[in-house]
C-alpha cells in the first residue's frame, strides 16, 4: 500500500543494524562484526519490541478505508473477508521511521529455501521502515515477544531490485516499476535459538504464475487495529484477473485495510499448513490498492524472473546487481493487445526473410496473413501485411512452416477446409509468393486435422509427420515442389491420439533430429523425442492432466531467441496472451518470456 515518508533508495540492499538504530545503505565497509550468539539478537530486539509497541504500531498503507456509503446490491454481492486466529506461515513485519521513532507494520510470510530464514514482504513497506525489523509469524496482539507463538525474528537484511521506485499521489505519476514491489528479508534465529523454517515447520514456496490465467488465490495479512481491535488475520479465497496495463493480479474482497501490504497469494492455502504455493504479495499500483483506496479492491506483484533473481541474491546473501536493464513493464514485443491476438488462429514459425532469424506467420480470423520478422532475441519488428482480411483464408485450417524445397528460406504448408493443400515455397516480407497445388479440393487431405514440420527425416532434413481424424500418424520425408512422396505410417488409427490436440515439430533436444511435443485434451503435454520414419520418439511427459494448458489454443516452434536448434515454443492462449517458452527442450518447459501481455 502507499505511505506518506517514502525515501527512495539508492540502491537495492537494507542492511539492519543493531536495534535502536536506523538501517544504513548497504556500501563497502570494512569486514563485519562476528555475529552474535544464537539467539542474542532476537532477545535484543524484544527489549524493544515490547507487547505494547507491537500493538501501537500503525500500518504503512493506513488510508485504505470502507466506502463511505453501503453501496447498494453490488456490494451486498461483494466477497468479504474472515478475522481469524492465523496461520504459521504468515506474520507481521514490523519496523520504525528511524531511532526510537514511530513503529510501523505490514504482512510477511515465511518462504521456503534451502537458507531456511527468508521472508517475503512488499518492498515499499521496507522503504518506508528505516530500522529497527522484525518478523513475527502468526502474531498474537498484546503477547509479549517471548508469548508469541513462534518467537520473533531480528530482519539482518532487506533485498529490493534497484529499479523499483514506489507510486505517488495521482494516478499520473505511476509507472511500471510498481511491478517489482517485493522484497525479500534475512532474519536471524528467534529466542531460543531457532531458524526461522525449523520454528513454523515450513514454508510457501515461491512460484512464478503461467500468465495471468485465472485462478483462485487465498490471501492472508494483518489489516489495521483501528478496524480490527483484536489484531486477528483476515483471509479471502477469491479468483484472480491482471491489473490492465501492468504485470500485477487484482482480486475483489472487503476487510483489506492498511497493514496488508506484502500479504501472499496462496493458491493452495490451508489453515495453518506448513506447505504452499505463493505467486505473488499484495502491493505493486498505489502500494496495492486503487486510486480511491477502498479496502476491497487489492493488488499484488506476480512473480517473474526479476522477482525470482531477487530471491537468489537473498539465498545466497548478495546484494542484486546495480546495472540491471531499464525495466519496460508489460509492453508486449508484439503489436496489438491480447484482444487482437485472441484472432490469431494459426501461426506457423520459420526463416521468412532469409537473415538466419525466426519469424511468425500469423493467420487471423479475418482472413488476414501477417509476418512478424524475427529479430533473433525473441523481439520482431515492424510487421508486414501479407494478405488483408479476406475470404479465401479464413478457410485455411492448418499451416506449418519448414525448408520443404531446401535453401535456408522456410516454405508455408497450408491444409484447407475443402481438403485441398498448397505450398507456398518462399513467402517473405513482401508477400506470399508463388503457389503450388500439393493436393486437389476434394482429396483425403480433408482429413489431415494437424501438420507439424520439424527435422523428421532420417539426414535431419524437414519432414512432415500429419496426424489424421482417425488418430492415425504418417510421417511424409520427401517434400517437394513435385508432391509429397510416399508417406510412411508410425500410427494406425487410434482413440488416443484423437486426443492430439496441438502439435509442434522441431528439435527439442538439440541432437538434430527431429522432436514432437503434444498438447492432449486434458492439458497433459508429452514430447517425443527422436521421432522419424523408423517410429515415434521416446516419450518424456512435461505435464500431467491440468487446468491451464488446454487454454493453449495455438502452437509453434522456432528459432526465435537464437539462431540454433528450433527449439523455442510459442503458445497462444484462450484469452490473447501469447508467450514463448525459450530453450524448450524434450523434459522440461522452458524460460518464459511473454509476447503479448493478458488484459492489453
Amino acid at each position: 500500500m502507499f505511505s506518506y515518508r517514502i525515501r527512495r533508495a539508492a540502491v537495492a540492499v537494507l542492511c539492519a543494524a543493531p536495534i535502536g538504530l536506523a538501517a544504513p545503505v548497504a556500501q563497502a565497509a570494512p569486514p563485519a562484526p562476528p555475529r552474535p550468539a544464537a539467539g542474542q539478537e532476537a532477545q535484543q530486539a524484544a527489549r524493544f519490541w515490547t507487547a505494547q509497541r507491537m500493538a501501537g504500531a500503525r500500518p504503512l498503507d493506513a488510508a485504505r478505508q470502507a466506502p463511505p456509503a453501503p453501496g447498494g446490491p453490488a456490494a451486498a454481492r461483494r466477497p468479504q473477508g474472515t478475522l481469524f486466529k492465523g496461520t504459521r506461515l504468515v506474520g507481521t513485519f514490523f519496523g520504525s521511521d528511524g531511532p526510537r521513532g514511530t513503529t510501523w507494520h505490514c504482512t510477511g510470510s515465511v518462504i521456503d529455501t534451502k537458507v531456511r530464514n527468508i521472508v517475503l514482504t512488499a518492498a515499499h513497506c521496507a522503504l518506508n521502515m528505516k530500522g529497527d525489523y522484525i518478523f513475527v509469524p502468526k502474531f498474537v496482539k498484546g503477547a509479549a515477544p517471548d508469548r508469541q507463538p513462534y518467537g520473533i525474528f531480528h530482519i539482518q537484511r532487506i533485498f529490493i531490485d534497484p529499479r523499483y521506485v514506489p507510486d505517488r499521489g495521482s494516478s499520473t505519476t505511476k509507472k511500471a516499476a510498481s511491478d517489482l514491489d517485493t522484497a525479500f528479508a534475512r532474519v536471524s534465529v528467534n529466542q531460543r535459538g531457532q531458524s526461522l523454517q525449523d520454528a513454523v515447520g515450513g514454508g510457501l514456496t515461491f512460484t512464478r504464475p503461467a500468465g495471468y490465467k485465472l485462478r483462485n488465490v487465498t490471501v492472508v495479512g494483518y489489516p489495521s487495529h483501528r478496524h480490527n481491535s483484536a489484531g486477528r488475520a483476515v483471509k479471502c479465497t477469491v479468483p484472480t484477473t491482471q491489473l490492465r496495463g501492468y504485470r500485477q493480479l487484482s482480486m475483489t474482497c472487503g476487510g483489506y485495510y492498511g497493514g496488508v501490504s506484502g500479504s501472499p497469494w496462496i493458491t493452495d492455502y490451508k489453515d495453518d499448513a506448513r506447505t504452499g504455493h505463493v505467486i505473488g504479495n499484495l502491493g505493486g499500483y498505489n502500494g496495492g490498492g486503487n486510486d480511491a483506496s477502498v479496502d476491497y479492491i487489492s493488488y499484488a506483484t506476480a512473480f517473474g524472473a526479476d522477482a525470482a533473481n531477487l530471491l537468489a541474491d537473498a539465498v545466497a546473501d548478495q546484494a542484486p546487481p546495480a546495472d540491471l536493464p531499464p525495466y519496460r513493464g508489460v509492453k508486449g514485443t508484439l503489436p496489438g493487445g491480447a484482444a487482437r491476438w485472441r484472432k490469431a488462429v494459426l501461426m506457423a514459425s520459420g526463416d521468412y526473410t532469409g537473415d538466419s532469424r525466426g519469424d511468425l506467420l500469423v493467420v487471423w480470423s479475418d482472413g488476414a496473413v501477417t509476418l512478424q520478422p524475427g529479430d533473433g532475441r525473441g523481439g520482431f519488428g515492424a510487421e508486414k501485411q501479407l494478405r488483408k482480411a479476406n475470404s479465401t483464408w479464413t478457410r485455411a485450417r492448418a499451416v506449418t512452416g519448414g525448408t520443404f524445397t531446401g535453401g535456408g528460406r522456410a516454405g508455408l504448408l497450408v491444409r484447407w477446409s475443402d481438403g485441398a493443400v498448397t505450398l507456398y515455397p518462399q513467402p517473405g516480407p513482401s508477400g506470399l509468393g508463388r503457389e503450388i497445388r500439393m493436393a486437389p479440393a476434394g482429396s483425403a487431405w480433408k482429413n489431415a486435422v494437424q501438420l507439424a514440420a520439424g527435422p523428421f527425416r532420417a539426414d535431419g532434413g524437414t519432414g512432415l509427420l500429419v496426424r489424421r481424424a482417425d488418430g492415425s500418424l504418417t510421417l511424409y520425408d520427401r517434400i517437394g515442389a513435385g508432391g509429397f512422396g510416399t508417406g510412411t505410417p508410425l500410427l494406425g488409427a487410434s482413440a488416443t491420439w484423437t486426443k492430439a490436440a496441438l502439435l509442434a515439430g522441431g528439435d527439442f533436444d538439440g541432437t538434430g533430429t527431429g522432436d514432437l511435443l503434444v498438447r492432449w485434451a486434458d492439458g497433459t503435454l508429452d514430447t517425443y523425442a527422436g521421432t522419424s520414419p523408423a517410429g515415434l520418439g521416446t516419450r518424456t511427459r512435461l505435464r500431467g492432466p491440468n487446468s491451464l494448458w488446454p487454454h493453449a489454443q495455438v502452437l509453434t516452434a522456432g528459432a526465435l531467441r537464437h539462431a540454433r536448434a528450433l527449439d523455442d515454443l510459442v503458445v497462444r492462449w484462450s484469452d490473447g496472451e501469447t508467450t514463448l517458452y525459450a530453450d524448450t527442450g524434450t523434459k522440461a518447459l522452458g524460460t518464459e518470456y511473454t509476447l503479448v501481455h493478458p488484459g492489453t
